[in-house]
């Protein structure tokens, strides 16, 4: 007959006895768990508040609280936060790979600034060079199209003292953008305003391939949002606004640093920062 207590009735302990200790693995990032309650099986694409987020192969997110009942490789485990990155020592660099400053703190926000098309511009360029653009005191706005531009110009016009730098999609010979962007460099802005472009439709292919992970972008016939098509061709959700904010996420996630960019966006940036943070 097995003695549940031991030897001392009164020994601390005894509900413990016989019961196994789960393994407790971290939640990092791609690792691979299915939820023991439904089966949803996915990989970790985020840890937040005590919640990890999971997405399967079809691109579908869910998520759940973090502690016990998840399995790998069929062994039940207690998944937990992802351990904590290392301090790193001697100089750091930012995303967009200068070093960063030891007095990280924001200056004055410039009269000068730099605009870009769409919130999804912004959002990018915030994620590479959002330290260097604090550090600088330059503001990026988002015109909602660059038919816009010359009202924003007119409203709040250009000078010296207060420079524009103008970030445009698809700006190569013949395109709509082109022609707008040359009229405002011979008229009277145009002395005060820098106005420079990449080659693509959108800026979703300002980001390398390799960082989605994706072979290439797709192409999209004529006649169907360029984002809606996207989504379609690589499998995931289409169907409302939601979904595409949702495939941004990810697409703006996977950039790390100014290795996940094309060069031709890197450039362009950069040369933008440089023109209005010139000395006045």
């Amino acid at each position: 007959m097995d003695d549940r207590y031991g030897a001392d009735v009164l020994a601390t302990g005894w509900k413990g006895h016989g019961v196994r200790e789960l393994p407790r693995v971290p939640a990092s990032r791609d690792l691979v768990v299915e939820v023991a309650d439904d089966g949803f099986c996915g990989a970790v694409v985020g840890v937040a508040g005590g919640v990890v987020e999971l997405e399967d192969r079809s691109g579908r997110r869910r998520m759940f609280p973090l502690g016990p009942g998840f399995l790998i490789d069929g062994r039940d485990v207690v998944l937990g936060p992802p351990a904590a990155a290392p301090v790193a020592t001697g100089p750091q660099r930012t995303a967009s790979g200068s070093f960063a400053a030891a007095d990280a703190r924001a200056r004055t926000a410039r009269a000068s600034r730099i605009l870009v098309e769409g919130r999804h511009d912004a959002e990018l360029v915030e994620r590479v060079w959002g330290d260097d653009l604090r550090a600088e005191g330059v503001v990026v706005e988002y015109l909602q199209g660059i038919d816009l531009l010359d009202a924003a110009l007119d409203e709040e016009p250009p000078s010296a003292a207060r420079r524009y730098g103008v970030l445009v999609d698809h700006l190569v010979p013949g395109s709509k953008e082109s022609r707008i962007a040359d009229a405002i460099a011979r008229g009277r802005h145009g002395a005060h305003v820098l106005i420079v472009g990449h080659p693509w439709i959108d800026v979703w292919q300002c980001v390398t391939p390799r960082a989605v992970g994706i072979e290439r972008w797709p192409e999209v016939p004529r006649g169907i949002a360029f984002k809606v098509g996207v989504c379609r061709a690589l499998g995931w959700p289409a169907r409302d606004q939601a979904d595409i904010a949702r495939a941004w996420q990810r697409i703006l996630a996977s950039v790390k640093s100014y290795r996940d960019l094309e060069p031709a966006f890197l450039g362009r940036v950069e040369e933008l920062i440089d023109f209005v943070t010139v000395p006045q």
